[in-house]
């Protein structure tokens, strides 16, 4: 199972964030946002939003079943350039440097532990056929 979050147009460049996304990739998510709260840059903030949105997306799916936090782990964080603002600032004899701000779209995806899939998947079973002995 994968579940996926993305971030679009953040008020950052990819590199920066890219710096801080390589330090949580492929840790469980628990491990993750323990680990980006306590990093000291501005990139580690909209990675923390960007996981906890995909974790919600995970624990709120309907083929989740009984999953918990625990069972999530990161398995790609992408980090793309978004559109570039363009601004101008004036220069010395009537010139005009430009100043381009980047912008970055970020997409998390999280999978689940396969050992644990299994697990959920039985659970289902073991519902539906207690949900279908009841009725009869």
């Amino acid at each position: 199972m994968e579940f996926r979050a993305k971030l679009k147009y953040v008020r950052m460049g990819p590199r920066k964030i890219r710096r801080v996304a390589e330090l949580v990739k492929g840790m469980s998510v628990e491990e993750a946002m323990e680990t980006l709260y306590y990093i000291p840059k501005a990139a580690a903030r909209p990675l923390m939003q960007t996981i906890k949105s995909a974790t919600s997306n995970a624990l709120n799916a309907e083929d989740s079943g009984k999953m918990r936090t625990e069972d999530l782990f990161i398995k790609e964080i992408r980090i793309d350039g978004g559109p570039i603002w363009k601004r101008i600032r004036p220069a010395p004899m009537g010139r005009a440097y430009r100043i381009r701000k980047r912008t970055s779209h970020l997409s998390v995806r999280l999978g689940v532990d396969p050992k644990r899939v299994k697990a959920i998947q039985k659970e289902k079973a073991k519902a539906k056929t207690k949900a279908k002995s009841s009725k009869v």
